[in-house]
Formats: structure tokens, sequence, C-alpha cells
């Protein structure tokens, strides 16, 4: 479960669902780490991502803007079940920020066919046919997997990294580099497709950093406080 991935520039959330609950080693086509295996993998290695900017608000997240990304933000992500209840199956994961003491809901998709600020299975499915994307989220299981999944127990992982893989364009660039980017879903940040190369990177930003701080968990609506709220729908409560 990728609770946040960001920089600067762009930022998503996105559950990868597994055929597998427990940890398990993978080996061959189970990793699939080519490109010819990718979706042969136990994990759906695309997931369902909710990306502001790849969603069709290119002015939400960013340096002075709606989530002024120069700024200390509070991140909340919500995780609700079918029935309310902390037994129920997962039907949604929420997502909106706190800054400057106010909520701010997610961006709503603008995206043809697709709809809504959250990820559920039908936000995913639509996606997935709205970019002509490889449905392993659904395939795998969605989010009731993923549910199943946080019940097994799971461990919080903060880091600082960069990709040796695609330079991170995948979060904040044109990616897929050989589309177009005017076909939805490759646009996903303003960046450069020539930006994000590691040895680049790494030499430019050698003190690079970033702080974590005031991590909770809690009921919904326990872990945040906020004078107001602005914009958009589902906050959460």
């Amino acid at each position: 479960m990728d609770i946040w991935d960001a920089n600067s520039q762009a930022a998503a959330y996105t559950p990868h669902v597994c055929s597998v609950t427990e940890q398990t080693a993978c080996t061959g086509d189970d990793c699939g780490n080519a490109s010819d295996n990718r979706y042969d993998s136990l994990c759906d290695k695309d997931g369902c991502d909710f990306n502001s900017f790849r969603m069709g608000d290119k002015s939400f997240l960013g340096p002075g803007l709606t989530v002024d990304t120069s700024k200390p933000i509070t991140v909340v992500t919500q995780f609700v079940t079918s029935d309310g209840t902390a037994n129920g199956a997962l039907s949604e994961i929420r997502r909106f920020y706190v800054q400057n003491g106010v909520v701010i809901p997610n961006s709503n998709s603008t995206i043809t066919g697709v709809t809504g600020n959250s990820i559920t299975d039908s936000f995913c499915n639509a996606q997935k046919t709205a970019f002509g994307d490889e449905n392993q989220f659904e395939a795998k299981g969605g989010l009731k997997t993923m549910g199943a999944a946080f019940k097994k127990g799971m461990v919080l992982v903060l880091s600082l990294w960069d990709d040796y893989a695609v330079n991170m364009l995948w979060l904040d660039s044109d990616y897929p580099t050989g589309e177009p980017a005017t076909q939805p879903g490759i646009a996903r940040g303003n960046c450069s497709t020539s930006s994000g190369v590691p040895a680049t990177v790494e030499a430019q930003s050698p003190n690079a950093k970033v702080i974590y701080s005031d991590i909770r968990t809690g009921p919904i609506g326990s872990t945040f406080s906020a004078g107001s709220s602005t914009g958009g729908s589902g906050s959460g409560s």
C-alpha cells in the first residue's frame, strides 16, 4: 500500500493487490520484474493510483497551488469498510489534506468516464478502461483483497528514494515516454521526460531530506483537527 508517493511536483496514493497475503519470496515470473512477465507477478505491479495531475486536475498540488508543497502538509488517508466497522470488507480509500488549519478535499477526476475523488473498485475499473491499462487490480481481488492483507498486519516504511528503473517518470512526467502526452493517463506531472536521472539527482541534491512527523492512526476523524474546509467533496468525517 503506497500511502504517499510524492515530491514537490506530484503525488499519488496506490493500493497494490497481491494474490498472497503473507510475506512471500518470489522467483522468475512471480516477481514480474521484466517487461514480458510484469503481469505474471504475484502482485499488481501497477496498482490503482490516484494522482491528481493524472486524473485531470493540473492545478491542485504543487508549489503555490491548492495543496502547496512548499509548506508543511498533513496527509490524511481513510480506509472505509462496507459496513463501517473494523471487521468489514475494505470498500474505499479516501484522501484529503490539512494545511494552515484548512481541510482540503482530494481533487475530483475530470477524466471522461471516470468520476470521484477516492479509490473504489468502480473507480479503478473505470480508470483502467479510460487509460487502456491492464487491470490486474481487479484480477487479483481489488479492495477486498487489499483489506484482507491489512488484517494480516503491515509495517509502515518511510524513505527518501530515487528510481533507477524509469527515473520517477511514472510519478511526475509523461509515461510511458513513447506515448503522446495528450493520451489519457500519460501525463502525470510537469517534469521533463529527461528529469529524475538518479546520478543527476544525487549529484545536485546530496543533502536532500524529508521530515515525517506527528504520525497518527485511529478511528476515522480522530487523527487531525482543522478549522474549516474548502472546495470539492468527500473530506471524510
